[in-house]
């Protein structure tokens, strides 16, 4: 079940790409069957080597293209062990909401994507979580767990002071919203209620039928309930030149020196 949408984040075949706090892989095995070069990283030991195994594993069945390599490392989102612009994509995915740091980690993505390169970034929607919120202080109050929740504004405000620039929005998994409801009013942990099961079996039939009716439904309701917000963006070649304050024109003089103090933002 992918978050990140491929047909508004293309890969081009040999782009290195990062995913960073990967958890269990599918955005990186996503982009290794595209055919780039994936690093996944992820602060959890013991899903990095279950990523690893993946990767393995799909190397076996062929199932990855020619020139695509993948890489599962253990490290830390506010330190990224890697030089300066070693990326061409950045994804980022369900992670921001469990940092305390989320602008020291958005410093370090940006630091490591080379100019023109683009980033994925997904969060829990506002509306859908606060119900989960309301509903239980088990779904959050964990370690490690949930600590915000963002506003798409306020998460886009985070992006461009970060030094990116948003190209594109949406929402994703409306289907799972009632699913994560009815977890919080039966209990997170509680797997055996029945409108728990129900429901999941549902979501397990949709995941391998993709079935047409589901995929409209989803579709129609994702502005309205969707449980995660994505946000792309990429980093421009240049930055952006400061305005400056026009100069006073010299005592005795009629004009200015006719100079554009604004500089144009850089494309991608």
């Amino acid at each position: 079940m992918l978050t990140v949408d491929f047909t508004r984040f293309p890969l081009a075949p040999g782009d290195r790409v990062l995913d960073l706090g990967c958890g269990a892989g599918r955005h990186a095995f996503e982009c290794y069957r595209r055919g780039a070069r994936v690093v996944a990283l992820d602060r959890n030991a013991e899903e990095i080597r279950e990523v690893d195994r993946w990767f393995a594993a799909m190397r076996e069945a062929g199932e990855a293209p020619a020139g695509a390599s993948a890489t599962a490392i253990e490290g830390d989102a506010l330190a990224l062990p890697f030089p300066d612009e070693s990326f061409d994509v950045v994804i980022i995915s369900e992670v921001m909401e469990h940092i305390p740091d989320d602008t020291g980690v958005l410093a370090e993505m940006v630091r490591v994507l080379r100019p023109g390169g683009r980033i994925a970034v997904t969060v829990p929607r506002y509306g859908p979580e606060r119900v989960c919120w309301a509903l239980s202080d088990e779904y959050h109050e964990v370690e490690g767990g949930h600590i915000r929740i963002y506003r798409a504004p306020e998460l886009l405000r985070k992006i461009r002071a970060a030094g990116l620039r948003p190209y594109g929005t949406h929402h994703a998994h409306a289907l799972h919203s009632p699913y994560w409801w009815l977890k919080c009013a039966f209990g997170v942990n509680n797997d055996r209620a029945l409108p728990v099961r129900a429901y999941h079996k549902l979501l397990v039939w949709d995941i391998m039928k993709k079935p047409l009716a589901t995929r409209i439904a989803e579709r129609t309701l994702d502005p309205l309930i969707g449980k995660s917000f994505v946000a792309y963006a990429v980093k421009p070649r240049t930055a952006p030149t400061p305005r400056t304050a026009p100069a006073r024109p010299a005592a005795g003089r009629t004009g200015t020196d006719a100079a554009d103090p604004a500089g144009a933002a850089a494309g991608a």
